[in-house]
This record gives structure tokens, C-alpha cells and sequence, in this order.
């Protein structure tokens, strides 16, 4: 397999989680058409139920980390992996090289595209960065990122601080970023933002 993927505009969008990625994919889509690939869309079909990684995290962690319908107990989950990094390496370790395969199965039906977003929360993480032509990070203000995150999946302040403390520090991604989205305000702050980094990479 080639180290790279196919020569084209290739966004790599990532940012700290629930500073609205997915906000701006929608609004890139939206306004330019540009296909997307989302790395989340593809880390759920990881752990589709009766899948061989869903087997894995289920013979680990117990029948506890599964909904009686044989769907995965994702707050379950994030308590044993936002609370120990070693089971987060493993649980990514699990789910990074089936994530990785959509992407390139994916790209390869895109080749004749101008440009392709890919949405990777894990971007730096997962050492994806030479697979993108441009960086774009999305960021807020960090209150925003934990009430954002609390009012999205339910959690208490203490579950939220876990899963951003989790994380890559915005701070480390913005300074490797070709492109800063701040969405700290309303979307119609930040579609300008948009437009300008489109037009101007």
C-alpha cells in the first residue's frame, strides 16, 4: 500500500472534541459540494454489532459493555478508556487500522475529486498528518468545549474534563495548523472563516 494518498486537495480536519467539527464539515459540504470522510462515521462501523472488533471489547471488558440488543455501551466504554490510557491504546489499536482502511477504500473511489475533507479527531494522534495536504483546526472557547460536551452526551463536568484532558491540547494542534477555526460564536462567524481558508489554500 502506498504511504500516500492520491494526489488532490486533501483537508485534514480535526480540533478538540465538541468544538463543532462537525458544524463545519456540514457547512463545507453545504456550500462547495466537497465530499467528506469522517473518521467517526467509520470508528462506529468498527464496532457494528456481530463485528470481530465488538467481539474483542466485549471478551475484554465483559458483557457489561454491551446494551441487551448487542449494541455497544459507549458511556460504558469511555469509563475505562477516558480514565486509562493504557486501554485507550488498546481499544485504538483495535479500531485505528479498520478506520484507516475506510479511508483509503474511500479516497480511492474520490481520485477524480478537486478536494476531499477528512475528519479525524485523532489527526496528530494517530500520526495521519502526512496523509492531508492542509491542516484545519477547529477550536472554542474552553467553557464552550465542556458545556458543549455535557449538553451533547449527557455527561457530568468531571466525565467531560476526562474525555478533553483525554486529548491531544488544542493549544499543541493549533500551533501545527495551516488553518484555525474559531467557533467559539455563532455559525454565521464562523462560515466567513470558512470560506477564507477555502479560497485561500
Amino acid at each position: 500500500m502506498d504511504t500516500r494518498p492520491p494526489r488532490q486537495r486533501l483537508i485534514g480536519l480535526t480540533g478538540g472534541i465538541a468544538t463543532g467539527k462537525s458544524t463545519v464539515t456540514n457547512l463545507l459540504n453545504q456550500k462547495y459540494g466537497v465530499p467528506i470522510l469522517d473518521a467517526d462515521l467509520y470508528a462506529r462501523l468498527a464496532v457494528a454489532p456481530d463485528s470481530g472488533i465488538l467481539s474483542a471489547i466485549a471478551n475484554r471488558y465483559g458483557p457489561e459493555i454491551l446494551h441487551g440488543d448487542g449494541q455497544l455501551h459507549r458511556q460504558a466504554l469511555g469509563e475505562i478508556i477516558f480514565n486509562n490510557v493504557q486501554e485507550k491504546q488498546w481499544l485504538e489499536s483495535q479500531i485505528h487500522p479498520f478506520v484507516k482502511q475506510c479511508f483509503w477504500s474511500a479516497l480511492a473511489q474520490l481520485e477524480q475529486e478537486q478536494a476531499v475533507v477528512l475528519s479525524i479527531p485523532l489527526l496528530f494522534e494517530a500520526h495521519l498528518t502526512d496523509w492531508v495536504t492542509e491542516i484545519w483546526v477547529v477550536t472554542c472557547d474552553p467553557t464552550q468545549q465542556v458545556e458543549r460536551l455535557i449538553k451533547r452526551n449527557g455527561l457530568t463536568e468531571a466525565q467531560a474534563l476526562a474525555r478533553i484532558a483525554s486529548q491531544m491540547p488544542l493549544a499543541e494542534k493549533i500551533a501545527q495548523a495551516d488553518v484555525v477555526l474559531d467557533n467559539s460564536g455563532q455559525i454565521a462567524n464562523l462560515e466567513p472563516q470558512i470560506v477564507r481558508a477555502w479560497d485561500n489554500h
